[in-house]
């Protein structure tokens, strides 16, 4: 059956079958390509992919780590968010290069011999203190003539495995550290104890110090008046020598005397037992301070080689404080050490000399008196060596009472510089205990917790698992109701031919020509809008929407092209082609050139677009605007060509 349609450019009638194959082809087409590229994500198992294992697995702490054999069985379980995953072989290169080759595989998945070292080489760099860390790298491959978006789906895949692993490799790399810095503050904290206590023994030898310069200062006046008795007794045994002879009595008494005190004297010494007690408990401390401050120093420069200033820089200045205060320490430690040492080995000494000469000049005096009982010839010449040697003894004490007065003088040095050990070692305590309570501490929940933290900071909550966004189905649809359009006109005039003869107004003809097509791009948008509902599942307010926002469409498309066909004939369909193109191109991705998107913006497929992605009026008004401007240029045109010359008439006669 024919309808009162006239065909362009033939005079072969339009059928009721060349009606339905318009209509049916926006639908047929928008269809095929909604049900190619609607959810591709669900289809991935239809995609094969090889995984060459060459990684070398290493041994850390004596724990085995394979870590490319994990990740590839990361890739191969897939993700539980996705509905499907791809089909994963584990194959090695030779088989990979040939299945890339003959189309058995779509992507190979490398990992290279090195991916477990230098995926652990940043914890490795950070447990030793030292070394070069790299960044593991996969290797994605795929064929050169793989289809368009294979290279997409396999190259996210492998970003999410990868990253998975990256993340996991980073909680445990800075869970460690974390539990290193309360390893750090205990240690810190254990110096400052130490510390402490070496303050306090300090403290208690400064106190013993101070105790020294009394005890010498009473030794020098001790030693004074022995030099001044000295010098009396040689005076006195001078006064013997020139006297009577016929004290032999008191003479052998004065021997006796001498010969005793002698003994005494060599029995207790002449130095106090107290003094000597005092001298070695100094040289005793002293030398505990020097190891203490010594030891304290080397530890302190320890940990401070070790501290990381990018990390922890008010704990690193604390420490290096704490470090200059101990070095500061090591030299009056050492000195007080010597001064003390010097002081007992000296007393030792005094005490040796001086007991020893006095015990032998007291009893040469002894001798000498007991000499003079037995002769008044010899009292003279016994008395004369007693006087002698009651001046080498008078001698004696006065360098024994200068060398007194001189240990009270170092005793008083020794007394200050042991109590500015105690201060400074105080202070030290102070600092590390400082140090200690300024680095955080973590147990192994809040370690594990904040590690995990750090490692991804930001994440995402997107649920989008497709490549393609919600707006690919409205694009689909905007683009196959154009070309629907274009076809209309493709098969139908835009006006009839007996424009120039017929009665009807132009605004009829125009009117007549656009009623078929109208209803033509009225029935696309519906079967369009059926069949994208087939697909997507649309609610029910969400389709009607959408179905009329299609049926406008169509409708404001017909209109359209018959103005472009109208205006321009065959180049108007050249033209509508472009459109159809342009809203493909700009409809896909935003990184189109900026003067590209401005021409698609002003397309008439772009309203039809905004309001297939979510009816809104403005899109609407847009439609039916482009509608009755191309209704009335098509009118103008008409009018136009109801005109002619008589040369035109002429010639068609």
């Amino acid at each position: 059956m024919t309808l009162p349609i006239e065909r362009a450019r033939s005079r072969k009638p339009i059928t009721w079958l060349t009606i339905l194959g318009i209509v049916l082809l926006p639908a047929a087409v928008g269809g095929i390509l909604v049900a190619a590229l609607q959810n591709p994500t669900e289809r991935l198992d239809t995609m094969t992919a090889a995984i060459v294992n060459l990684d070398e697995p290493v041994t850390i702490n004596d724990q085995y780590t394979p870590l490319g054999r994990q990740l590839a069985s990361g890739l191969v379980e897939g993700s539980d968010e996705l509905d499907s995953n791809l089909t994963w072989v584990i194959s090695n290169e030779d088989d990979a290069a040939e299945g890339l080759a003959d189309g058995s595989y779509q992507a190979v998945i490398t990992i290279p011999a090195e991916f477990s070292a230098a995926a652990t080489s940043s914890g490795q760099a950070i447990s030793d203190g030292g070394g070069t860390a790299e960044q593991a790298t996969i290797e994605v491959t795929t064929p050169d003539d793989g289809l368009v978006a294979d290279d997409l789906i396999t190259q996210q895949i492998a970003s999410v495995a990868t990253s998975t692993m990256g993340t996991m490799l980073s909680e445990a790399t800075m869970e460690n550290v974390l539990v290193g810095f309360t390893t750090i503050g205990d240690q810190i904290g254990e110096a400052a104890t130490g510390a402490r206590e070496l303050a306090t023994g300090a403290r208690s030898a400064a106190d013993g110090a101070a105790a020294l310069p009394e005890g010498a200062t009473q030794l020098a006046d001790g030693a004074s008046q022995l030099g001044t008795g000295a010098s009396e007794l040689a005076g006195g045994l001078g006064t013997i020598a020139s006297g009577t002879r016929g004290a032999a009595d008191g003479a052998s008494t004065l021997g006796s005397g001498l010969t005793s005190g002698a003994a005494a004297l060599e029995a207790d010494g002449l130095v106090p037992a107290a003094l000597f007690t005092a001298a070695d408990g100094a040289q005793t401390a002293t030398a505990r301070v020097n190891s203490g401050v010594t030891g304290l120093d080397a530890q302190l420069k320890t940990l401070l080689a070790s501290c990381d200033a990018d990390t922890t820089p008010e704990f690193c200045r604390e420490l290096a404080l704490a470090s200059g205060t101990a070095t500061a320490l090591v030299g009056p430690a050492g000195q007080a050490a010597q001064v003390a040492a010097g002081t007992a080995s000296g007393l030792v000494a005094f005490n040796t000399e001086a007991s020893a000469m006095l015990t032998s000049q007291l009893r040469t005096a002894g001798d000498g008196a007991l000499s003079l009982a037995d002769g008044l010839y010899r009292l003279a010449d016994g008395t004369d060596q007693s006087a002698a040697g009651a001046n080498s003894l008078s001698t004696g004490a006065v360098a024994l009472s200068d060398g007194a007065t001189a240990l009270s003088d170092g005793a008083t040095e020794l007394a200050s510089g042991v109590d500015k050990l105690a201060t400074g070692t105080g202070d030290l305590a102070g600092g590390l205990k400082t140090a200690s309570e300024s680095l955080p501490s973590f147990d192994d929940q809040e370690s594990s917790s904040l590690a995990s933290v750090i490692a991804d900071p930001v994440s995402s909550n997107s649920s989008m698992n497709t490549i393609f966004g919600p707006t690919a189905i409205p694009l689909l649809a905007a683009v196959v109701l154009w070309f629907g359009g274009l076809a209309s006109f493709i098969v139908m005039r835009a006006h009839t031919a007996r424009t120039l003869t017929s009665r009807r107004s132009s605004a009829g003809l125009a009117l007549r020509a656009f009623a078929p097509a109208a209803a033509i791009g009225a029935g696309q948008g519906v079967l369009v809008a059926l069949i994208v509902q087939f697909v997507a599942s649309y609610d029910a307010a969400a389709w009607w929407a959408f179905a009329g926002t299609a049926v406008l469409a169509g409708v404001a498309f017909a209109a359209v092209n018959q103005a472009l066909v109208a205006l321009f004939g065959g180049i108007g369909r050249w033209v509508s082609a472009l459109i159809g193109v342009v809203a493909v191109a700009t409809g896909l991705i935003s990184t189109v050139p900026g003067w590209l998107a401005s021409i698609g913006q002003a397309l008439p497929t772009a309203p039809a677009f905004t309001g297939l992605i979510a009816a809104n009026g403005s899109a609407l008004a847009s439609l039916v605007v482009w509608g009755v401007l191309s209704l009335i240029a098509t009118t103008l045109i008409v009018t136009v060509r109801r005109s002619t010359s008589t040369k035109a008439v002429l010639a068609g006669a």
